[in-house]
């Protein structure tokens, strides 16, 4: 079964307009044809099939001259070799071919390595100074960036990558309570706000002290934790009171521990201020809210 293209779009680069898509396996696709004109070759993906029908396997005209041979390693050939035929159109009516969007700076090298090796013939300089600019484009903003910008692809990959964060720190399932919040993240509140320590009663907390953890520690943790929170321990409508505890529903294994490294940073924090109003612009400098860290802490379960 082919892929399909979920999004398609239009990446403009210098005076080059080239067709782009993202496709249901989440890769990102130029079409041959787009290729060949970032390349400023005047053959596209139709003359690269039909080549091939009549040949048998080949590189495409691009990449085909002698004098380039040396240039392409076995990845790049593979990948040029056997492009991915995908589904374009709605309904599967119509079939693209293309390669995928990260070996087009390698496409590029190619011709910037023969260049440096004084290899180019003449009637290839303005293909290599139009990789130039591809890579230079490439370089400032990366290609996957490019093209689910111009696909309209990024805000799904936001909600996708939310959603699979949210399924590994997140439990729907209650934990047992334990206690998680150490004694001396309460006593330093206290403390930057010049209140007695200890509490005359420990269980009866000022309320602000519940706005003040949900500030400074569960609105920094990964965007979208604190919403899901909420939702998984709403406010109960008589008692007007959450019945359990935030952290009761933080995987063991990825949101507990993450819990954990985020109240030490804190705490260490609070014990370099001498008042409140100083702790929270230190911590808005060092741990600011809506952190961008949730595709690190992905990309750490990967390993």
């Amino acid at each position: 079964m082919l892929p399909k293209a979920t999004h398609k779009g239009k990446l403009s680069i210098g005076d080059k307009v080239l067709d782009c898509a993202v496709l249901d396996n989440e890769k990102r696709v130029f079409s041959e044809r787009a290729v060949a004109k970032a390349l400023g070759s005047k053959r596209g993906g139709s003359h690269w099939r039909r080549k091939k029908e009549q040949e048998g396997a080949s590189l495409p005209v691009y990449l085909s001259a002698k004098n380039l041979v040396g240039f392409i390693d076995e990845d790049l050939k593979k990948a040029l070799l056997e492009p991915i035929e995908y589904e374009s159109g709605r309904g599967g009516g119509l079939l693209g071919f293309g390669v995928e969007a990260t070996v087009l700076p390698q496409i590029c090298e190619v011709y910037l390595k023969a260049r440096d090796a004084k290899a180019l013939l003449p009637s290839q300089e303005h293909i290599a100074a139009q990789a130039d600019i591809l890579v230079r484009s490439f370089a400032k903003v990366g290609i996957i960036a490019l093209i689910d910008e111009a696909t309209g692809y990024q805000q799904q990959r936001e909600k996708n990558e939310l959603s699979k964060l949210l399924a590994i720190y997140l439990s729907e399932e209650r934990l047992k309570w334990a206690k998680r919040f150490p004694d001396v993240f309460y006593k330093e509140i206290y403390r930057l706000n010049n209140w007695p320590w200890p509490p005359v009663h420990f269980s009866k907390r000022p309320g602000i002290v519940g706005q003040y953890t949900n500030d400074i520690v569960y609105e920094r943790l990964p965007v979208g934790v604190l919403d899901k929170l909420k939702e998984l321990n709403p406010i109960d409508v008589v008692s007007k009171r959450r019945r359990f505890r935030h952290h009761q529903f933080l995987f063991e294994d990825i949101g507990q521990q993450d819990l954990q490294k985020h109240l030490l940073q804190v705490i260490t924090l609070m014990k370099a201020s001498t008042s409140w109003k100083g702790f929270i612009k230190l911590l808005d400098r060092v741990l600011p809210k809506g952190g961008t860290y949730q595709l690190d802490l992905l990309d750490d379960v990967k390993k």
